[in-house]
């Protein structure tokens, strides 16, 4: 079973003297597969995305280990700006969003960006070697984009402990505070964002961060680009929609497509597993389905979160045995955020009138049999009356 994070914000208390840390009030989701996924609003607007608590005070000092088994401390890099996120290295849920949307800040401030330190601390009490952070680095195409660090097991809890950091086992799953916090050239706090699980938003939380950071550097570089839209539409299975088909061609899904199986998924899921074997394996399922009258799949890349926009057409071309479904492009995350997908890989069956029927997250329960598939088809269209 792959670890992933997997938290809900409930709230934020800062401790009085925030060099103590920050206290930051966390529950970890049901990761059961059932008949609907928790339900989302249909337009995600700017007050879901973290504005940022300003901070004061020292932050606390940290020696850690980077993807490059080169020491790095926070008293090193004084003189820069220092992002500090914390960041499970084998997460399929928020981190993905986290660091996506750190490149994007960083990348908007121009050259002002090279006063700019990215720096991510390990949160996984059972990764803390460095392969895992290295893994992660290379998976999401970070390698020379930022400095991922780890150390010994006791040297990471003194750090979660310092910046008010939960990191824990769960139920067999890591969990963690998805905190992010804006460090000064003098080594002092300045904002701390909380990442949501929201493909749509991170362009947005990307930008929040860049203008903490902007306001920190000399001269207050002005950012590349045009703000983002307040209010995002999001795109449900109650609505039609018609995304762009890997390879040319166009998918559509929702009312007047019919029932659909729909998978989504990311390529760096091949850091936590099998990914080409597993849709390969789906081939069955779509051969099967069509002799049986069965709804068709149709996976969906949930392009905002990957490395590149080669990324996924490289994937593909790398595959021994072409995939017999279509694969969609999902550009701004508004489909998975529509289809309140909470983790990569997502699978869902849904109505031909847009109903959700059945839903798994493949990262915490594992890719199901065709066989199993196939039972959980039925038995959603069985719910249906279908």
């Amino acid at each position: 079973m792959s670890r992933r994070l997997h938290w809900l914000v409930l709230g934020l208390a800062l401790l009085v003297g925030i060099g103590a840390g920050a206290a930051i009030a966390v529950v970890r989701s049901s990761d059961a597969p059932g008949a609907a996924p928790p339900s989302l609003p249909q337009t995600i607007g700017s007050p879901q995305v973290d504005p940022g608590a300003k901070l004061s005070g020292a932050a606390p000092g940290f020696a850690l280990t980077d993807q490059f088994g080169k020491p790095v401390s926070l008293r090193s890099l004084r003189g820069k700006v220092v992002v500090v996120s914390f960041n499970d290295p084998e997460c399929t849920t928020i981190c993905p969003l986290t660091t996506t949307a750190l490149l994007h800040a960083k990348e908007l401030l121009g050259p002002a960006g090279q006063s700019v330190q990215l720096i991510g601390i390990g949160a996984n009490p059972e990764a803390t070697g460095v392969d895992a952070v290295r893994a992660y680095s290379r998976a999401h195409r970070m390698m020379h984009k930022w400095r991922f660090l780890t150390g010994s097991l006791p040297e990471l809890k003194r750090v979660w402990r310092a910046y008010g950091i939960a990191a824990a086992v769960v139920q067999g799953e890591i969990d963690h505070t998805p905190a992010t916090f804006v460090i000064d050239s003098r080594g002092r706090y300045s904002r701390l964002y909380l990442t949501e699980m929201a493909y749509s938003s991170v362009d947005q939380l990307g930008y929040e961060m860049a203008q903490s950071m902007a306001a920190l550097l000399p001269g207050h570089p002005q950012l590349r680009g045009a703000p983002p839209s307040g209010a995002i539409s999001l795109l449900g299975p109650r609505k039609a929609v018609t995304l762009p088909r890997s390879g040319g061609g166009v998918v559509r899904l929702g009312p007047g497509s019919g029932a659909h199986l729909v998978l989504f998924f990311d390529t760096w899921e091949t850091e936590t597993s099998d990914l080409s074997a597993q849709l390969e394996a789906l081939n069955r399922y779509q051969s099967l389905a069509a002799r049986r009258h069965l709804p068709p799949l149709v996976a969906v890349d949930e392009a905002g979160v990957e490395a590149s926009p080669q990324a996924l057409p490289q994937f593909l071309r790398s595959r021994p045995h072409p995939l017999a479904y279509p694969v969609a492009v999902d550009a701004d995350g508004r489909v998975a955020d529509g289809y309140r997908v909470q983790d990569s890989p997502w699978l869902e069956l849904v109505s031909g009138s847009g109903r959700i029927l059945y839903y798994a997250d493949l990262a915490a329960t594992g890719w199901p049999s065709t066989q199993a598939l196939i039972h959980r088809v039925h038995e959603g269209l069985a719910r249906a009356g279908g």
